[in-house]
């Protein structure tokens, strides 16, 4: 009978961390995984572990990390079940967008979890989501074609995640896409909720354009700041904030500065600063202008999944801008309600 495999990728962050001697927090080898997580001793499937040649704070966490990511998993993809990437918690929602752009066709799972304390600490919450993601990732209970985010009794899509909390445990969310699983008793699968499964061969796309920007508008905003933005060197997308449905200011100084913007080759998508809701350009007046001068709505997407995607579209096709203009609008990995 085949045993299930699930590969460890180890990026950083505090759930790889343990306590020396004198309180101090430093890595802790993966090989030692069953020392820090006895109970891994008992499951059912085999677990190999690779690191990052630099391990990081997320903080400092780059487009390049996220191919050095990507490859590992494409390399090994045939000879494992699933994968676990092991992450700080403060970039892995923009890693877990910039992942599921990457891998089209994706088959198999690639879960990312971390922790609020570090593995060597009594109270980590790292042993419990370590120890459930493995179990997901294993494909034992369900086979979920998608990169996902398990934290604190959820497995969450990747891209439609947003973390929340610095201090709580339940430090993740998907404000307007229900959790794919709830660990509890057993762990409670919505197979219903996930991506269809593919029929056609992995294909991993690894180029990132990071000549983009975002803009978050606030009350008195002007042409200076905006200016500033809209004309940084080289600049190729930026996501703009706005407020509520998508709305902004109507000023003709602010619909000229984006509109000339639009003109040099610029693509803009816009995107609300509220958690939870969806753009919906047209349905206020203060939208209509920037619906007219080809402001892209971005739907329910997440800062995060806008930013990674743009950066994601511009790398891979950038001689097409209009075909990034269309793709920023439409679902690519569930990213966006259609």
């Amino acid at each position: 009978m085949k045993t299930n495999k699930v590969l460890i990728v180890y990026t950083g962050g505090t759930i790889g961390m343990v306590q020396d001697e004198n309180g101090s927090l430093h890595p802790f080898a993966l090989d030692r995984i069953y020392d820090a997580v006895p109970q891994l001793k008992s499951c059912e499937y085999d677990i190999d572990s690779v690191t990052l040649d630099n391990i990081i704070d997320s903080s400092n966490m780059t487009p390049s990390l996220w191919v050095d990511i990507a490859n590992i998993i494409e390399r090994e993809y045939e000879r494992y079940d699933g994968f676990v990437v092991l992450h700080g918690t403060d970039t892995m929602a923009y890693t877990a967008s910039a992942l599921s752009f990457m891998f089209k066709n994706l088959a198999k799972p690639v879960i990312l979890t971390g922790s609020q304390l570090p593995l060597g600490m009594l109270r980590s919450d790292g042993r419990e989501n370590i120890i459930c993601a493995l179990e997901i990732a294993s494909g034992r209970q369900a086979q979920i074609p998608e990169v996902c985010i398990f934290f604190e009794n959820h497995l969450y899509r990747g891209n439609r995640s947003t973390k929340l909390s610095a201090e709580n445990f339940d430090a993740f969310e998907t404000y307007n896409y229900p959790s794919l699983a709830k660990a509890g008793i057993k762990i409670s699968f919505k197979e219903h909720l996930f991506l269809p499964m593919p029929t056609a061969p992995l294909l991993v796309r690894k180029k990132f354009d990071t000549r983009v920007a975002i803009l978050k508008l606030f009350p008195g905003i002007g042409p200076e700041v905006v200016g500033s933005v809209l004309h940084t060197p080289n600049l190729q997308g930026v996501v703009i904030e706005t407020y509520g449905s998508g709305n902004a200011p109507t000023d003709d100084w602010f619909i000229s500065a984006l509109e000339d913007a639009i003109k040099r080759g610029i693509i803009i998508i816009n995107v609300t600063q509220c958690k939870a809701g969806s753009v919906k350009m047209r349905q206020y007046a203060a939208s209509c202008d920037m619906d007219r001068i080809g402001v892209i709505g971005g739907g329910d997407i997440t800062l995060e999944a806008a930013i990674t995607k743009l950066m994601y579209l511009l790398g891979n096709f950038p001689d097409s801008k209009e075909h990034v203009r269309e793709r920023l609008s439409q679902s690519l990995r569930g990213e966006i309600t259609e």
